[in-house]
């Protein structure tokens, strides 16, 4: 995998922003606990916020945090003071473990954040501290499912004009897209039909499968 990009933040830089997206979309939309959440099929916005906490309770007691014990199930804000509560000492254990200790929690956390605004009708940022480490991890993701399938490198495109090359040698084809159109087809938000429809600099059809790979995969319906 090689790459032309500005060079990425520390891992764990932008999941305090995360935290901070999130706890402002929800705070003052008491009424769409429950709503669907169309990127995460049979998840309720409370479901979603339930999955990054526990993510994040995991690492935390991987990284030797000790966890406070719950009380009881959580509703949507004791799950937030809950994931803030742990936030600064987490991003601490980030900073000081280094490396890639924290690079799919903090994806992992982004991507849900998309999840979530699209499940709101909220339009994603237009700069975010998440999405340079959250974006790396996406590509070697999926640069591993296309060395592994045997297929020729795929040039990745921003319509920005960042450039990266998933899979080992020269690109033989190359798929273009606006940043967020881009990130999300690699994390399983796009289906088939839409990842078919990006800017392909030729027919696509063989590389489609790669967009399989790891807890991703291509919806059946059109993704947001």
């Amino acid at each position: 995998m090689t790459a032309t990009r500005p060079v990425p933040a520390p891992d764990f830089v932008g999941y305090p922003e995360v935290r901070r997206h999130v706890r402002a979309l929800l705070d003052g939309r008491p009424g769409t606990h429950r709503r669907p959440v169309p990127a995460c099929p049979k998840w309720t916005v409370t479901d979603l916020l339930e999955h990054v906490l526990e993510k994040a309770e995991g690492v935390f007691a991987r990284l030797g945090g000790t966890l406070p014990p719950r009380e009881g199930p959580l509703e949507v804000p004791g799950l937030l003071d809950r994931w803030d509560e742990l936030g600064d000492d987490l991003d601490r254990r980030l900073a000081d473990a280094g490396g890639r200790s924290g690079d799919v929690l903090v994806m992992d956390a982004y991507t849900h954040e998309l999840d979530l605004r699209a499940a709101l009708g909220v339009p994603p940022p237009v700069e975010h501290l998440a999405w340079a480490p959250s974006f790396e991890v996406l590509v070697r993701g999926f640069s591993g499912s296309v060395a592994g399938r045997g297929l020729p490198p795929i040039r990745l495109r921003t319509t920005g004009g960042s450039t990266w090359t998933a899979g080992a040698g020269r690109p033989a084809v190359s798929v273009t897209a606006p940043a967020h159109d881009l990130y999300r087809a690699l994390a399983g938000r796009r289906s088939v039909r839409q990842l078919a429809a990006l800017d392909w600099s030729e027919a696509p059809a063989r590389w489609l499968p790669a967009f399989t790979w790891g807890p991703f995969a291509p919806p059946l319906r059109p993704g947001v």
